[in-house]
């Protein structure tokens, strides 16, 4: 347990917070949108799974433009 006393929690806190909102924001909208770049399983496991990256990726690449 020593070993979490030393983590610069202050400077963490806000990167996994803006990590956690943009999956949120990216899972709602994969939900409410009818068409992606790909299947949406597929951008399911790379939101959840990649971090920041995934999110970012998903609002990049994932979304299909009308």
């Amino acid at each position: 347990m020593n070993g979490f006393e030393q983590v610069p929690w202050a400077l963490i806190a806000p990167v996994l917070v803006i990590q956690f909102i943009l999956a949120i924001v990216a899972l709602v909208d994969l939900k409410r949108i009818h068409a992606t770049n790909g299947p949406k399983w597929l951008w399911v496991i790379i939101i959840l799974l990649m971090g920041i990256i995934g999110p970012i990726a998903y609002f990049i690449i994932g979304r299909r433009q009308s």
